[in-house]
């Protein structure tokens, strides 16, 4: 299976056209943002829980990589609800549920072998913000490979900036890609001038390797997830269903 596959070009979807599909397990839905191959495959996507829903106990070669929007998530007897950040490494397990439901955004395939450090990280909590170049910024993860955060922006600021590239964080991420996920407010995307769009809460947008974008908040400014840096060399793009 082939979704969004092509990492060198644009891709993005604003929620009002996402499809839910059922996955093998009872109660879980998801939306398919991109993915290259069939159930074990690289993937990013959108998922659903329904209240009282599980997978059974399962391994990721991959890693996995979560961030909950919705509900509260759980694994292994642990509890996360709607705002904690969370980095399974390669050839991690888990047994995920959700007893009240959750909406979870998910990537999966799409780290680094080397990478063996679990990161949980509770994104209410204000000691996990900063100030940098007058921008909150919550930092989540960052290596060689990619930068992970999440970014509150005022009202009609752009994402992309001087200033920020020029921080020890953002060097030249955006030669990497870079790909958005909306939390909160609105992001005006104008590509094309005279057809700028606006996603909302859950729109996601995906920009290949050294795209210049023209991306702002919206007049109530905005809070977005942000990785940048890992289109350069995409892990996982050749996943095979075994």
């Amino acid at each position: 299976m082939l979704i969004n596959a092509d990492f060198t070009r644009r891709a993005a979807l604003a929620p009002e056209h996402y499809q839910w599909v059922p996955s093998p397990q009872n109660g879980v839905e998801r939306v398919m943002l991109d993915r290259v191959g069939a159930e074990k495959a690289r993937a990013t996507s959108i998922v659903r829980y329904a209240p009282e829903s599980y997978f059974p106990h399962h391994m990721h070669p991959g890693g996995e990589e979560i961030l909950v929007l919705s509900g509260t998530f759980s694994a292994d007897n642990i509890d996360y609800p709607a705002g904690w950040y969370l980095r399974n490494p390669t050839n991690s397990g888990h047994q995920p549920y959700s007893k009240e439901g959750a909406v979870i955004f998910v990537k999966l395939w799409q780290m680094l072998a080397t990478e063996t450090r679990y990161v949980a990280i509770d994104t209410n909590d204000g000691a996990n913000w900063q100030i940098q170049d007058n921008r909150e910024v919550c930092q989540l993860f960052s290596d060689d490979s990619e930068q992970v955060s999440l970014q509150r922006l005022k009202a009609n600021e752009a994402l992309f900036t001087d200033t920020v590239f020029i921080n020890a964080i953002f060097t030249d991420t955006i030669k990497g890609g870079a790909e958005i996920l909306v939390l909160d407010g609105e992001l005006i995307d104008a590509e094309l001038a005279d057809n700028a769009k606006t996603y909302t809460r859950g729109g996601w947008l995906r920009l290949p390797v050294d795209v210049i974008p023209q991306i702002k908040a919206g007049i109530h400014g905005a809070t977005v997830y942000l990785k940048t840096g890992h289109l350069s060399k995409v892990i996982g793009a050749k996943v095979e269903e075994k």
